[in-house]
C-alpha cells in the first residue's frame, strides 16, 4: 500500500532534504546582506571603501557557502549574493579600491 508523504513544518525554506542547515543558512544570509550592501553602495562614488570591503567579504563568505552547501536552493541564493558582491566589489575597486587610493 502506498504511503502518503508528509512534510514536517519547521524546517528551513532552503533545506529540501528535510534537515536543518544552520551554518549554510547563516552564510547565505550574510552573503546576501553583504551583496546588497556592496551593490547599493557601489552606486555612490565616495562610498568605495564600504562597497569594496563588503564585496570582498561577501565573495569570500559566498565561496565558502558554495563549498559546503547541501541543496540546490541554497546554491541558487548564494550565486545571487555572490553576483551582487562581485559587482559591488569591482565597482568599488574602480572608484578607489580597498584602501582609498
Amino acid at each position: 500500500m502506498a504511503q502518503a508523504m508528509r512534510r514536517e513544518p519547521g524546517h528551513s525554506l532552503l533545506a529540501t532534504d528535510g534537515k536543518p542547515h544552520p551554518l549554510q543558512d547563516t552564510l547565505l544570509a550574510v552573503t546576501l546582506v553583504l551583496g546588497v550592501l556592496a551593490f547599493v553602495t557601489a552606486m555612490f562614488h565616495n562610498l568605495h571603501l564600504l562597497s569594496s570591503w563588503a564585496g570582498l567579504i561577501g565573495i569570500l563568505t559566498g565561496a565558502y557557502g558554495q563549498f559546503i552547501s547541501v541543496t540546490t536552493r541554497e546554491r541558487f541564493a548564494l550565486i545571487v549574493g555572490l553576483g551582487a558582491s562581485a559587482v559591488g566589489f569591482y565597482l568599488g575597486m574602480a572608484h578607489g579600491g580597498l584602501f582609498g587610493g
